[in-house]
């Protein structure tokens, strides 16, 4: 399973790192290659949040994922059932392929998965597990996807809205369910950050235009942090305005605030809101500020179930908040763990 891993791992390299087919050893046909560059050129067509950039992303993501040594070194830290379960995953489509590690989990654990891919990424998942079909035919009997609803499962993982959820837990509750809602990330400022590590805040708050539960939407500065620091370290993200999506999220929001008169702060491409929130709407960012740093980390442990990642100084570097490590499991509830005691 690991070689296999490490055979996909290859072949995303030569996807992402070059512009031409680097031959066999990446594991897929020059006809393959160009056809899955082909479809994620084309993605952006069937949902436009999914850029080529972004999706390119993404799949770097999985590269961070599957670095060989952490990932044999995270396998062996668990013994596992002789005893396998389906196990149904009900995939978000916030961003590209966002349930991957657990898949990853599901088969690691010797157990097999009935995956339903969101409507909203589910051409190039299938293309991307079809390569590990193609490359290890066993899998067949441990991969299964659902056209439809999904049946005959012993076990679920899901995520989704707050709403979502609340059915879900229903409709799952004859089952062991592992069920995750809506989650964001913070960050901490304390004052002393450079412009380097602003710019990387900036991508923490905006690649894949902060749709995902790790970008950082609400903000956490010291008294007289200068906001204008934020704008300046952000400019590399100016062309966001330019996607009508999030154009259009951006006047909608910011119509709003002038028709009842909030004030915000404003740099034309996003928006700072000084607000005790935590789950700010796309393209703005809340902020506040604070005296003393130890109530912020009491804030913070009291909303743990609603913060998935927290960066700054002796947190998750600036930066790294899309970058997570093989045992950065969503909700800090290991998922391996959690099959082993089904």
């Amino acid at each position: 399973m690991l070689q296999l891993f490490g055979q996909f791992r290859q072949c995303l390299q030569s996807i992402v790192e070059f512009d031409s087919w680097q031959g066999f050893e990446s594991g897929i046909t020059e006809d393959e290659y160009l056809e899955f560059r082909t479809l994620v050129n084309k993605e952006f067509q069937f949902n436009p949040w999914f850029t080529k950039e972004n999706y390119y992303l993404g799949l770097k993501g999985l590269i961070h994922l599957l670095e060989p040594t952490k990932l044999k070194r995270f396998a062996n830290e668990y013994s596992f059932s002789s005893s396998p379960k389906k196990v149904a995953i009900i995939m978000a489509g916030n961003i590209p392929f966002v349930g991957f590690h657990d898949l990853l989990c599901v088969l690691l654990s010797g157990n097999k998965a009935l995956v339903k891919l969101s409507s909203s990424d589910a051409r190039i998942p299938l293309h991307l597990i079809g390569w590990l079909l193609q490359w290890s035919p066993e899998l067949k009997d441990s991969i299964e996807f659902a056209a439809g609803p999904v049946k005959n499962y012993n076990a679920v993982i899901a995520t989704g809205s707050n709403n979502t959820i609340q059915q879900l837990q229903s409709y799952f509750q004859h089952v062991p369910a592992l069920l995750r809602q809506n989650r964001t990330s913070v960050a901490v400022l304390d004052g002393s950050e450079t412009n380097q590590e602003l710019h990387d805040l900036a991508n923490d708050c905006f690649q894949f235009f902060g749709m995902g539960c790790r970008n950082v939407s609400k903000l956490y500065l010291p008294e007289g942090f200068d906001t204008n620091r934020i704008f300046e370290n952000a400019l590399h993200f100016g062309h966001l305005i330019q996607h009508h999506k999030y154009g259009n999220n951006y006047d909608y929001y910011r119509t709003i605030y002038l028709m009842n008169q909030i004030e915000f702060l404003d740099n034309n491409v996003f928006m700072l809101k000084e607000d005790a929130g935590l789950h700010a709407p796309l393209s703005v960012i809340y902020y506040e500020y604070y005296k003393d740093i130890k109530l912020v980390k009491q804030h913070i442990e009291k909303c743990s179930n609603e913060i998935q990642a927290v960066i700054g100084h002796g947190l998750i570097p600036f930066g790294k908040a899309q970058s997570p490590e093989i045992d950065d499991f969503a909700d800090n509830i290991d998922t391996i763990k959690w099959l082993n005691n089904i």
